[in-house]
């Protein structure tokens, strides 16, 4: 059967999750009125309602200054590179606060993560609070549809508890304005995760099963399933639900070539993986959930993924790299314009610096010369780059078509902003074919939210937190060897190792914030030592936990200070949470969302409620 793209239904969600001021809009007509018994009716009508979930998730990784940024700067792969205006998240002590700028694409997006991951909570939740007024076909149909409502919930909640801790937790449809929510625990919000996924494990259909692209799959349920079961320090379960995918007899890593350029011989697997055209095709094994976005069938920016520009450097700034003779080297003009006759535009885009990769990520990671990942194609460094500015030719500038270089013969700064406009990047990775901007900036294209290598890798790490280091090696080599690079012996695995090999893999896939924090519980909870030689606990966590001690061994702009045109770049310990946004916690005035640690507000914190199972979605009380 031939399929077909899940976000086709998505005007029909946007017409009722939307509202309107217009005048016209609040006059009766009730043959256009919406009404969700009307939709509710059976699967099909879920699953139109749960399109806006996927729409949300989406969202995260496409259009201008998108929130996967603020994931990637809150961490040591990345930093925010803006440099010519205030309001970027650089200064993190200064700027990081509960009523400060935290939603816009000219600061960071930590508040886009609390108001759009509590709207997709509501969106689910109505599907699970009204399951059983429809018709199905049978159990099956019915239990899917509640099964991807209830991984939307917990994959939310997931990334809320691992960016500010313990939050408010909902349960079931919201019909009338709250004022009187609690924070709950993190992890009892993890243990309900926990549940529900495994209710969803046992009915969301497989890959294989499913005639839609895009769609929540049972390979994702079990990947989430395994990272929630990590936080929780559960390993043997995350070994189990790990295990769940990479054994199901269906998915597989990628070691052949396929898809569009399978027969260029320039080319190799790992470019062929992260093609847009073949994220979704079928003989894709690797694939567990893909974010889809086409051309032609939904024209807003925020399906144009912008990857070009958020993560490429500044490269085709007039005058900011210089050739050894003093002129203005490079032009990000498109082939014929403004008599460019280099097009360098059009492969690599019109890049901003606004994602901009630490030493870490561009260069400390990579020192096998056989990684597929940081090879020749695969792998742009700015001397890959030449001179192409077209009053180069006029001046008979002997570097005209040369390769670009930082340095002149006496050692003097070719580039004006290195922070912007000089760093390396995956092109493989970043490549999405741009054909309605002359200059461009990452078109419509899928993405991957979650695939099999990091399956691999969540189960290295499990069997790490169990000593198991011949069977951590095991898996973390599957992905390495994958990728052309040399296996590690058992006594090289730590978890240090584990997250070099994730920025490796995953860059701009997992959210390396999220991670992070993550695994700094797990320290805290465990006590086990880390590659540094320091324990941690909770009793001091936002004082001093592994996530800073990372960040700030590895990022050299935090640890350095590095000094930018208006910030200098600085990180506290208190960061591994992020502020609850202070609007949120002044309009609850009947209950108490607490404030996380090293904020202003966390002496009015109150002790946080707990979930407790029972029938139904259990009930949230007081500890």
């Amino acid at each position: 059967m031939k399929k077909i793209t899940l976000y086709a239904g998505l005007s029909l969600v946007l017409f009722f999750v939307s509202t309107s001021c217009k005048k016209e809009f609040l006059e009766p007509n009730p043959l256009s009125f919406f009404a969700p018994e009307n939709a509710f009716v059976n699967a099909e009508g879920f699953n139109a309602a749960l399109v806006a979930c996927l729409r949300n998730t989406r969202h995260e990784f496409y259009g201008d200054g998108n929130p996967m940024i603020t994931e990637n700067i809150f961490s040591e792969v990345a930093v925010e590179g803006t440099t010519d205006k205030t309001g970027p998240a650089q200064d993190m002590i200064a700027q990081i606060l509960p009523d400060g700028c935290l939603n816009s694409t000219d600061c960071n997006r930590i508040g886009w993560y609390w108001l759009e991951g509590y709207r997709r909570i509501r969106y689910a939740s109505v599907v699970v609070s009204r399951i059983d007024q429809a018709e199905y076909s049978s159990e099956a149909e019915r239990n899917d549809v509640l099964g991807k409502a209830y991984f939307h919930i917990a994959r939310t909640y997931y990334r809320l508890v691992h960016q500010f801790g313990d939050v408010p937790l909902i349960l079931g449809e919201t019909t009338e304005p709250r004022l009187d929510y609690h924070s709950v625990t993190r992890e009892t919000i993890l243990r309900k995760c926990k549940r529900d996924l495994e209710f969803a494990s046992k009915w969301v259909k497989k890959e294989n099963e499913t005639n839609v692209i895009g769609d929540v799959t049972r390979g994702a349920v079990f990947h989430l399933l395994t990272k929630v079961n990590l936080a929780l320090g559960e390993f043997d379960d995350a070994i189990a639900s790990a295990s769940a995918v990479i054994d199901d007899g269906y998915h597989k890593l990628m070691t052949e070539r396929f898809g569009i350029d399978k027969d260029d011989p320039t080319k190799n697997v790992i470019w062929d993986l992260h093609q847009a055209q073949n994220k979704s095709l079928p003989e894709n094994t690797e694939r567990l959930y893909v974010m889809v976005a086409r051309e032609g069938f939904e024209e807003d920016e925020n399906s144009r993924i912008s990857i070009m520009r958020q993560c490429v450097p500044f490269w085709g700034g007039t005058g900011k790299i210089k050739t050894p003779t003093g002129r203005a080297g490079t032009s990000d003009q498109p082939l014929g314009a403004a008599g460019v006759e280099i097009d360098q535009v059009t492969p690599f885009g019109r890049g901003i610096g606004r994602c901009r990769l630490t030493p870490y990520g561009h260069t400390d990671i990579w020192t096998d010369p056989n990684d597929l990942r940081h090879a020749e194609g695969n792998w742009m460094d700015m001397e890959d780059l030449v001179y192409n500015h077209p009053s180069l030719i006029s001046a008979n500038d002997p570097y005209y078509g040369k390769h670009l270089q930082l340095r002149d013969d006496n050692g003097g700064l070719l580039c004006t902003d290195t922070i912007r406009s000089w760093y390396g990047w995956p092109f493989y990775k970043l490549y999405i074919a741009d054909p309605t901007d002359l200059t461009p900036d990452g078109g419509r294209g899928d993405w991957y939210l979650y695939r099999l290598a990091e399956t691999y890798l969540l189960r290295a790490e499990a069997y790490f937190w169990k000593g198991d280091l011949n069977n951590a090696a095991n898996d973390l080599n599957k992905v390495r060897n994958r990728a052309g690079a040399a296996s590690y012996a058992p006594g090289e695995i730590n978890m240090g190792v584990i997250f070099d090999e994730r920025a490796r893999e995953l860059y701009y896939e997992e959210p390396r914030k999220t991670e992070l924090t993550r695994v700094s519980f797990i320290f805290a909870k465990t006590g086990k030592t880390a590659e540094n030689g320091k324990t941690y606990t909770m009793a001091n966590f936002s004082t001093d936990n592994y996530w800073y001690d990372r960040v700030m061994s590895k990022n050299i702009f935090y640890k350095n200070g590095v000094v930018a045109p208006h910030y200098t770049y600085t990180m506290g310990a208190w960061h591994v949470l992020w502020p609850v946004p202070a609007s949120a916690i002044n309009a609850n005035a009947q209950g108490r969302i607490n404030q996380n640690q090293g904020y202003p507000g966390f002496n009015l914190n109150e002790s946080p409620y707990v979930w407790v199972d029972g029938p139904g979605e259990g009930e949230v009380v007081p500890q």
